[in-house]
This record gives structure tokens, sequence and C-alpha cells, in this order.
């Protein structure tokens, strides 16, 4: 049976230890500037997928993942000795899609601005093509008379 509640407890542990221990240990000057996004555990607790991003161009990103993959084992022996479960999780690094996705949403966004300017600049100048309101409605003079009523308030046929 597993314990999400445990699982989610040791990823956000392995996220600080992983991300403080990036900052102060590891020394490589491959790694550039690293952002831990998130962590994933398991519910066995037996594997951590470790999220993160770089900022830089691609060659940067393609140094910083070496540079995890090389201090993988230095990062699992410390979340091993900071958290003490029994069995160390092994470490996955993946590089997040968030900033990607966010760059692609800005860029659409961008489009469509760009297309309600275009729309905006050819309304401009423009007129309505029929009356401004194109909804019927009744002319005050061409009202229908009103049914006759008899002395007792039904109407006649």
């Amino acid at each position: 049976m597993t314990d999400t509640a445990r699982a989610r407890k040791l990823a956000d542990r392995i996220r600080v230890v992983v991300a403080e221990t990036l900052q102060r240990r590891i020394k490589d000057p491959r790694l550039g500037y690293v952002t831990i996004t998130d962590t994933r555990v398991t519910g066995d607790l037996r594997e951590a997928t470790v999220f993160y991003t770089v900022f830089g161009d691609e060659e940067e990103r393609t140094a910083s993942a070496a540079a995890l993959e090389s201090a993988k084992g230095v990062l699992r022996s410390e979340v091993g000795r900071q958290t003490g479960v029994r069995f160390t999780p092994t470490l996955t690094f993946v590089p997040d899609a968030l900033p990607d996705n966010a760059r692609t949403i800005d860029d659409l966004l961008a489009k469509a601005k760009a297309a309600d300017a275009q729309v905006r600049e050819a309304s401009e100048g423009a007129a309505y093509a029929g009356d401004a309101d194109p909804y019927r409605k009744p002319d005050e003079d061409d009202e229908a008379p009103e049914p006759e009523t008899g002395s007792e308030g039904t109407t006649q046929a």
C-alpha cells in the first residue's frame, strides 16, 4: 500500500537537498544557472525524478545536463544522508518543459494581439452595412389595434 503523503514529503525534502547541494558542494564549471522546479517520488519510494530548468542557451542546457549526470552519485549520497530513509531513491534528472510551454503561450498571445490589431485597423473607418441595430422594432405608429372589449370586460370575436 502506498502512502502518497509520505512520498510527497520525501519529494519536497529531496528537492531542497538537491538544490542546496548544487549550490554549496558541486563546483562543476559546466553547471550553469540551474533551478530545481519539482521532484516526484514513486509510491514505493525507490525512484525520484528531479525536474530542473537552466537559464541560458541550448549549449548551456546540455552542459548542465552532463554536469548533473556526473554529480548524480554525490547528490544521491547527500539525499540518503539528510533524509534518513532506509533505501535512498535513485535520482533521474529531467529538463522541465515549463519554460518552453510558457514561451509557446507567449508567442500565441503575441499572434492573437497582432490579429486583433489588424481587425481594429480594418474596422476604424468602416460603417454598418445596414442599420446600426439590425433587429426590427415595432414603430410607434404601426401599433396593432387593441381588441374591443364589451361592457362585461370580455373580448368579442
